[in-house]
């Protein structure tokens, strides 16, 4: 009887071992965060509501939080001629998140509109300002920005692959402005705001490292990467490599700024969605709920594995409406984390501690 004792006490030790070594604990990121800037356009112009995994209606900043978001990404535009885009509803949303325990970053797009590697606008006040009186204008604005809106994190730029407030920061045609410019919206920052993170961040994987060797010298905290399949490649492996390599060439953490991957291709309205056939998919991740889900947990383990800082995914709240400015509906509907009936998917798990 003692020796069958002993093999089953072994027996179980053995097991638990095994459990531990192959299901490790997910480590808890710095950095769970959202994009959802379409919040006040979606609740004022569309009245959308949505509902947790279980049905319950709570606002969507309630279903973040509940789900493990820790951090709200905030869109922030010059003077846009859409009203829920203007600095008050975004002064009002962050306040709203950060009484429910959320962090705040700041995505100043230093345009009026869309910011990205195609267009980086001027805003019309900046337009036939010399460059020094230039460099002012990006100072004093991302110090009203901070002062407005106190952020744990901000971005000078979005996407600025190709620089920033063009034809002035072009890059690498007029690299040397493009800096200058960079470095006063940094200056500002470590000036009226020095506990604020600040990010440069870069959309893709191919080229991340000549994009961000010039700017080794600027005095920032965080390299942020835009990461979509369809636009980046289909490589995670290529993921995974390119935020190691970083880190080790430059000595900055890494976090992805921008994620997204859809749950289905068909639609809920009458727009065309970005991202809609068979080939903008990785072959092991199907657009089903489980499929999304999955995807994301292996972006997450790659952030994990890298020891990066964590990600922040791009409008999940973007679901079909009727608003003014989208006549339509949105052609990001299918990449939202809620259903057709604006209920939470299974891929909100990826938020969790």
């Amino acid at each position: 009887m003692y020796k069958y004792t002993i093999f089953f006490i072994g027996m179980v030790l053995l097991a638990i071992s095994c459990q531990k070594t192959v299901a490790p604990a997910s480590q808890s990121l710095v950095l769970r965060g959202v994009d959802a800037s379409f919040l006040p356009l979606l609740a004022d112009s569309a009245g959308t509501s949505f509902k947790d995994s279980t049905g319950n209606i709570q606002s969507g900043l309630a279903i973040f939080r509940q789900y493990g978001v820790n951090t709200l990404r905030l869109r922030i535009w010059h003077h846009p001629e859409l009203m829920y885009a203007r600095l008050p509803y975004m002064q009002a949303l962050a306040q709203e998140a950060r009484n429910m325990g959320m962090q705040i970053w700041l995505c100043p797009h230093y345009s009026s509109t869309w910011a990205d590697p195609s267009q980086q606008a001027l805003p019309q006040q900046w337009q036939g300002l010399d460059i020094a009186a230039l460099q002012d204008s990006v100072y004093q604005y991302t110090r009203y920005l901070l002062q407005q809106i106190p952020a744990e994190y901000i971005q000078i730029g979005n996407e600025i692959n190709n620089g920033f407030l063009f034809p002035h920061g072009n890059y690498p045609s007029q690299q040397v402005q493009y800096l200058d410019l960079l470095g006063a919206g940094i200056q500002a920052c470590r000036d009226h705001s020095p506990q604020t993170q600040i990010m440069l961040h870069y959309a893709g994987l191919s080229g991340a490292d000549a994009f961000f060797a010039p700017l080794n010298p600027l005095d920032y905290d965080i390299m942020a990467l835009s990461y979509y399949p369809l636009w980046h490649g289909k490589s995670l492996i290529q993921l995974k490599s390119t935020l190691r390599n970083l880190q080790d060439a430059y000595q900055r953490p890494t976090l992805l700024a921008e994620i997204a991957y859809p749950f289905t291709l068909s639609w809920n309205d009458w727009t065309d969605n970005i991202v809609g056939l068979p080939e903008h998919l990785l072959a092991d991740y199907p657009a089903t709920p489980s499929g999304q889900a999955a995807y994301l947990h292996a972006v997450r383990a790659i952030i994990e594995d890298t020891q990066s800082m964590g990600f922040c995914y791009w409008s999940p709240e973007w679901v079909a409406f009727n608003g003014t400015q989208a006549t339509n509906g949105s052609p990001w509907e299918n990449q939202a984390l809620f259903d057709f009936n604006n209920q939470a998917l299974p891929a909100w798990s990826v938020f969790g501690e």
